[in-house]
């Protein structure tokens, strides 16, 4: 997927900078022209020679260094480039990045390019969780700079947490995809019709009161992107959520269960792949209270019953659909996934482990088994919710083309 692209690497600097020698390694194996730019602190830890030597190109550190009287160095690296990839990325390049500053030769390539821009991050773990660091991230997000989450481990500091910046072998497989997602010949699902459902259902106790549950609706909406980008008709059936769902999909909102139930049924004969990755609540109030309960006396009572199971109707009305469940277990992983794949008819059961570091709701990346009804298919190690979209949908792709078993 990367044979022919022209991939810029910006370097900045911590010790985390070898670790982009073994990807620019990869990169280059693969048939990609690679083209490095270090900061004066990059250098600190890796030497030009040694990235010149694996690339085969000149490496760029210094602005005012034009080797080439027909360009301006900056300017035609930007151009040329299919896509920027800044690993490791400070705690300062971010916050240069954020507020367009350009004092280097990497700051002033990335405010000159239109290429995507995809951030690792590698810091200390209260850098990576400073409120500044976390909404100059949150606002490249925004601005449309993808990042390939950092690991939890032992860092360089003596401290054990999250800041440790992906691993060269993760950061290749995320380029891959990033290429094939965006290869128009690349639409395995082209002519297909997906059914998404994403994020936490709410179930009214009173007008101020809810039942829920910890759902961001990340991996549900990452799904449907993905689908999307793969050339499927897409349609989203979106509960409680803690982000936005992607553009340019067609989207039904819903609250409760039973709303989703409903949206569920009606559009389910139109769609060839389900996919439930709602958190959907198991059981409600009987009667919500038309107004606020009062507080009194030392206990309340609440008198639930079970909501629709969404994921059994729909294995047991299937026809030609392709049905994948979800399980978020917090133990007996296969056991517990195996036993839903099972009761409600799935295709695929994805499940998860929700007490692990790195996984599970509200979080960015996420680590999932895959099961079918032979039992364990695959085991995806912990990646961003968008990989592991992609992965799992490239899988789907397959077996429906039948070149999986």
């Amino acid at each position: 997927m990367v044979k022919g692209k022209t991939i810029i690497v910006g370097i900045t600097g911590g010790i985390a900078a070898y670790k982009a020698i073994a990807l620019c390694s990869k990169l280059a194996q693969s048939g990609a022209e690679v083209h490095v730019i270090m900061t004066k602190s990059a250098a600190k830890f890796v030497t030009e020679l040694t990235l010149q030597t694996i690339t085969r190109h000149p490496v760029y550190t210094d602005t005012f260094d034009e080797r080439d009287p027909s360009v301006v160095s900056h300017i035609d690296l930007a151009d040329r480039a299919d896509l920027v990839v800044i690993a490791p990325a400070t705690a300062n390049a971010i916050a240069k990045m954020t507020y367009g500053l350009a004092d280097d030769m990497l700051s002033t390539t990335l405010l000159a390019t239109t290429a995507p821009i995809v951030v690792a991050p590698a810091m200390n773990v209260h850098m990576y969780e400073h409120p500044t660091v976390v909404a100059n991230m949150e606002t490249l997000r925004k601005r449309g700079v993808m990042f390939v989450e950092p690991g939890f481990g032992q860092l360089a500091c003596g401290y054990v947490g999250k800041g440790r910046l992906a691993e060269p072998e993760e950061i290749f497989a995320w380029i891959e995809s990033f290429f094939a997602r965006r290869g128009r010949r690349n639409e395995p699902l082209k002519g297909r019709s997906v059914l998404v459902t994403a994020g936490g259902t709410i179930e009214r106790i009173d007008p101020v009161r809810y039942i829920t549950n910890d759902s961001s609706g990340k991996m549900g909406f990452a799904i449907a992107e993905a689908a999307h980008a793969m050339g499927a008709r897409v349609h989203l059936i979106a509960a409680n959520a803690a982000i936005d769902p992607p553009s340019g999909i067609q989207v039904t909102r819903v609250v409760s269960a039973q709303d989703m139930f409903d949206a569920v049924m009606r559009h389910m004969a139109e769609s060839d792949i389900i996919v439930k990755a709602a958190a959907v609540a198991d059981y409600r109030p009987v009667q919500a209270a038309l107004r606020k309960i009062k507080k009194s006396g030392g206990e309340l009572t609440l008198h639930l019953e079970k909501t629709p199971d969404i994921l059994q109707e729909v294995g047991a009305r299937k026809t030609t659909q392709y049905v994948i469940g979800f399980a978020a277990e917090t133990d007996n992983l296969e056991q517990y996934a195996m036993d839903k794949l099972r009761r409600k008819n799935c295709d695929l059961l994805v499940a998860n482990d929700v007490t692990a570091e790195g996984a599970g709701f509200g979080k960015d990346t996420n680590i999932v088994q895959i099961y079918d009804r032979n039992g364990l298919v695959e085991t995806l190690p912990q990646m961003a919710k968008s990989e592991v979209a992609f992965r799992l949908l490239q899988f789907v792709a397959g077996r429906l083309a039948g070149e999986t078993d």
